[in-house]
């Protein structure tokens, strides 16, 4: 029988439970097994598992749940502003902001595909229109299919009088065996920005991305698919992306990861962030204007 996803079926496979701090958490089921977990906390996912359980985000064994501190894993939601720039924390505020799941969500183009999901939604509070003040609604779909694709649509209205411009990122924490095993591929020959030596510009020589220190890099007008090749777990991440013009890579190797109180130490080599973005050329609308950003993750058998 194929299940569409009908808002009967989707009843089942989507429950709202709460972690030990007491925010609440959404769970997303498939009928073959594989889950993803979405915190209201930041409309952050924390965990994507295949129908045979195995979890496929990194998420910190130092990672802080306690609010408003974003939590090191998953995806993190960066918006309005990815990296730091002005007054506002870096990569925004919607990260830390608590959500509310979204009683009237719009109705999105009916998936067949789609087997739960789960509508979020966030508003500028008071504090948040006066570090940033723009009136805006951005509602987050979360979905898991019945192959078990995750995807998330980001939506992200103007309901002001004047035009506002944001960066976002989807900052996505892949769970790998080993940096060094791994090698990104969808990336040759576009440029990218390297943060690591002020944002110069160069151009991607090689056929695949590989890791033998830190990175920290935005691949700009990168194409809609990319791969995220883990040799010794033989598997494959594919991101496709719409909306989104850049991916961001990012590892932070030994030396950073021992100065960030919630990273152990050694978990660099457990974890890449490959993020669909919009860095380069932030998303500017006008009143009345909306904006669609959207990702799609699966995980494919490899050699």
């Amino acid at each position: 029988m194929n299940h569409s996803g009908t808002e009967s079926d989707n009843k089942g496979l989507v429950e709202v439970t709460k972690d030990k701090n007491g925010i609440q958490q959404v769970v997303l089921r498939n009928h073959r097994g594989a889950s993803a977990r979405v915190s209201l906390h930041g409309g952050q996912v924390l965990s994507w598992k295949t129908e045979r359980g195995e979890e496929l985000l990194f998420t910190s064994s130092k990672a802080i749940f306690s609010p408003p501190k974003a939590v090191r894993g998953g995806i993190p939601i960066c918006f309005p502003q990815f990296g730091q720039r002005g007054s506002l924390e870096q990569h925004g505020f919607a990260r830390n902001k608590m959500w509310v799941i979204d009683q009237n969500p719009p109705p999105l183009p009916s998936d067949s595909n789609s087997n739960a999901h789960i509508d979020l939604l966030l508003k500028p509070s008071e504090d948040d229109l006066k570090l940033w003040p723009h009136s805006f609604e951005f509602r987050l779909r979360v979905s898991l299919a019945v192959d078990g694709y995750l995807t998330m649509i980001s939506r992200i209205r103007n309901v002001n009088s004047k035009h506002f411009s944001f960066s976002f990122a989807y900052h996505t924490y892949f769970s790998i065996s080993d940096i060094s095993e791994v090698r990104v591929e969808g990336l040759e020959t576009h440029d990218y920005l390297d943060n690591l030596c002020q944002k110069e510009r160069f151009t991607e020589q090689g056929d695949a991305l590989t890791f033998e220190s830190e990175v920290d890099r935005v691949y700009l007008d990168s194409s809609n698919i990319i791969a995220v090749l883990d040799h010794e777990k033989k598997r494959t991440f594919v991101i496709r992306k719409e909306g989104l013009a850049d991916v961001v890579v990012w590892n932070p190797w030994e030396k950073k990861s021992k100065s960030m109180v919630d990273l152990g130490d050694e978990e660099y080599k457990q974890m890449v962030c490959v993020d669909a973005a919009a860095v380069e050329k932030p998303i500017t609308l006008k009143p009345g204007e909306e904006w669609t950003g959207r990702l799609e993750l699966s995980v494919v058998p490899s050699t």
